[in-house]
């Protein structure tokens, strides 16, 4: 009885393990399936992606708005008083 409990356990363990890594790396999961899917299938065609742009930003939320000035500094040129209480 004590192997039989063992076993079980032990699958759960692996169930959970599995379905911990499932969730946690989805995005990279789901990413490799879509490029297997798609190398695998004899009608897909690289030249046929529409939507690729090789000149697009890597992270276009991160780009600067355009009124926004990045060598503008915001230090203020009175010296800094630190105080100790």
């Amino acid at each position: 009885m004590g192997g039989l409990t063992s076993a079980v356990i032990a699958i759960a363990g692996v169930v959970l393990g599995w379905i911990t890594i499932e969730i946690a790396c989805k995005p990279c999961l789901e990413q490799g399936r879509q490029a297997i899917d798609r190398s695998l299938n004899p009608d897909y065609d690289p030249d046929d992606d529409q939507n690729v742009d090789i000149r697009a930003p890597l992270n276009p939320s991160s780009s600067l708005p355009q009124d926004s000035d990045p060598n503008a500094h915001t230090a203020s040129s009175a010296p800094k008083v630190i105080t100790i209480s």
